[in-house]
C-alpha cells in the first residue's frame, strides 16, 4: 500500500463526504478506494471513517489523522517546490476568484503593479459572490470576506474590513435618523440574501451593557431584498432602506454624501478578509507571488 496515496484518498473522502467522488478525483474505481481505506485502517489499528447509507464522516481518530495528513502533505509539497528547478520560475496561468465589489474597487485598480512585477504570470480572474469549490473548478485561490468554515482549504488572513451602517439623504428626509440599534424596528432596511442559502443575516451592532461590549442583532422590516452587492448599495442610494456593508464598498458614496453613515458609535466588528487555496495543489511560484502581493497591499494596512 502506498501510504501517501492512501493519505490523499482519505483526505478527499473527508472533503467530499463520498467514496465515489474521491475515487473519481484520483482516477480509481470505488472498489479500489474502499480497499485502500480498509488497508489503511487495518495498518493504523483504528477506525478512520464513520459510514452510513447517506454520508461518510471522520471519527475522532479520523479527524486527528486528517489534520496530521494535511500537514505532512503540505510539507512534502513545499519541499518538492523548493527542490524543483521549475518551481523557481514565476510564470504561467493563475486562476483566482473574489467578490465582485472587492475586485472592482480594491484589487483591479492595483493590478497594473502586479502585472509589471510579474509579466510572465497570466491572471484569470472571476468575480462574483458565489461560493466555489477550489478543486472541482480548478481555481488556484480565492479571496473571501467573512468567517471561514471550509476544512478542505488553507487560508492566510489579511487585514479585516471595517463595516458601516448607512442610508441615503432621501431616506433621512422621509423617515429620519435612528439614534440607537433598538430604534431600527421603526425603520426599513434593504435585505441582502446570500446566493447560496438565500438567508438574511441580521444587522449587528456593538452596544455597551454594564460597561461591557456586547453584540446586538437586529432584523428590521425590509422594502426590498437583493442578492448582489452593487444592487444592495444602489437600493440604499435610492432611499429604499438602511444597509450595513464593508466600508470600502461605499467609500466613494460616503465622500460624495450620497450615503451617510449612521450609528457610528455602535459599529460592528470588522469582517475577516482571507486568501484561500487548496491543500491538494502545490504552492506554485505564481500563486506564492500573488499571495505575497495581496499581503503587501491588504495585510499591512486597512483597505
Amino acid at each position: 500500500m502506498d501510504r501517501f496515496v492512501a493519505m490523499q484518498l482519505f483526505i478527499r473522502i473527508v472533503d467530499s463526504g463520498s467514496f465515489t467522488d474521491a475515487a473519481q478525483e484520483m482516477n480509481i474505481s470505488r472498489a479500489s478506494a474502499t480497499t485502500i481505506l480498509k488497508k489503511l485502517e487495518d495498518s493504523l489499528g483504528v477506525r478512520l471513517l464513520s459510514r452510513t447509507t447517506r454520508s461518510v464522516s471522520p471519527t475522532h481518530d479520523g479527524r486527528f489523522y486528517y489534520e496530521q495528513s494535511l500537514e505532512i502533505l503540505r510539507q512534502l509539497n513545499e519541499t518538492e517546490d523548493i527542490l524543483s528547478e521549475v518551481a523557481a520560475t514565476q510564470r504561467g496561468s493563475l486562476r483566482i476568484d473574489m467578490p465582485n465589489s472587492f475586485a472592482r474597487l480594491e484589487v483591479i485598480p492595483k493590478l497594473p503593479e502586479f502585472c509589471e512585477l510579474y509579466p510572465d504570470i497570466n491572471l484569470i480572474l472571476s468575480a462574483g459572490d458565489r461560493v466555489i469549490n477550489l478543486v472541482k473548478e480548478s481555481v488556484d485561490c480565492v479571496i473571501r470576506i467573512g468567517e471561514l468554515a471550509d476544512l478542505s482549504a488553507v487560508s492566510r488572513a489579511l487585514n479585516s474590513l471595517p463595516q458601516v451602517t448607512c442610508v441615503s439623504p432621501a431616506y433621512i428626509d422621509k423617515y429620519g435618523i435612528p439614534l440607537s440599534p433598538e430604534a431600527l424596528s421603526n425603520h426599513f432596511c434593504v435585505e441582502y440574501r446570500t446566493t447560496t442559502t438565500f438567508g438574511v443575516d441580521p444587522m449587528v451592532f456593538n452596544v455597551n451593557v454594564d460597561m461591557h461590549k456586547e453584540m446586538y442583532k437586529v432584523k428590521c422590516p425590509a422594502i426590498l431584498s437583493v442578492n448582489n452587492g452593487d444592487s444592495y448599495v444602489s437600493a440604499s442610494k435610492a432611499g429604499l432602506g438602511i444597509i450595513q456593508i464593508p466600508e470600502y464598498h461605499i467609500r466613494q458614496e460616503l465622500q460624495k454624501g450620497t450615503l451617510i453613515e449612521i450609528l457610528s458609535e455602535y459599529r460592528p466588528d470588522p469582517l475577516p478578509l482571507s486568501v484561500i487555496y487548496s491543500h491538494h495543489s502545490h504552492m506554485k511560484p505564481a500563486l506564492r507571488a500573488f499571495i505575497d502581493w495581496m499581503v503587501a497591499h491588504f495585510g499591512s494596512h486597512s483597505c
